[in-house]
């Protein structure tokens, strides 16, 4: 998620401080990606280093609020035409944590592979639910709309997450098939035979 374009993007409409920015980002996006303050002040802090926003004033509660510079309308009208670059595998930490795993002696990968399963089904159940209470009334403001479109995000990546899991248990499958227990050899007669007993050991 691009923070510093997202900035740029509510500034458009008019100089605000960092908390009408912050609240108007969670409006926006339905609060489905809470913001911090000192995030946003941050951000705005390396948007005026460079050159992308300028304090505009201040207002009476003593509050430093920002507006869009020349260079950064033009960054903003660059970030909405050119395509947003693919970040790598999905959830890194999630990669990583399969690829150790499937080398830790003591850890089984499969197991790990079920337990992210899981979360993903019940997250992916919990944003249906509430993309279909959300679509249960009309949609009038924009945080509404936005908060669907950001939901529907939610469940795309969920459901491919979900089938990724689903290609990593089933290729682990193939790769270490579980182990069958070894079965006693018989005799000719049928019987069990029993084997490397020490010498002078009683058979049963």
């Amino acid at each position: 998620m691009s923070l510093r374009h997202g900035l740029l993007a509510l500034l458009e409409a008019g100089p605000r401080h960092g908390s009408r920015l912050r609240a108007a980002f969670e409006e926006h996006t339905g609060a489905a990606w809470p913001l911090s303050l000192g995030r946003v002040c941050t951000t705005l802090g390396l948007l005026e280093r460079d050159g992308l926003v300028a304090r505009e004033g201040v207002d009476g509660a003593g509050r430093v609020t920002y507006a869009l510079t020349r260079a950064g309308r033009a960054e903003l009208r660059s970030w909405y035409a050119r395509p947003v670059e693919l970040a790598g595998p999905p959830r890194e930490e999630l990669a990583l944590k399969l690829v150790l795993a499937d080398t830790a002696p003591e850890v089984e990968v499969r197991e790990v592979v079920d337990v992210q399963r899981r979360h993903v089904s019940e997250a992916l159940h919990d944003y249906v639910r509430q993309r279909a209470e959300l679509l249960a009334r009309r949609l009038e403001s924009p945080g509404e709309v936005a908060r669907l479109l950001v939901l529907e995000q939610l469940i795309c990546h969920a459901e491919a997450e979900s089938r990724w899991l689903e290609h990593c248990a089933a290729r682990l499958l193939r790769l270490h098939p579980p182990q069958e227990p070894e079965r006693p050899a018989r005799n000719a007669d049928g019987a069990h035979t029993v084997d490397h007993l020490p010498q002078g050991a009683p058979r049963r």
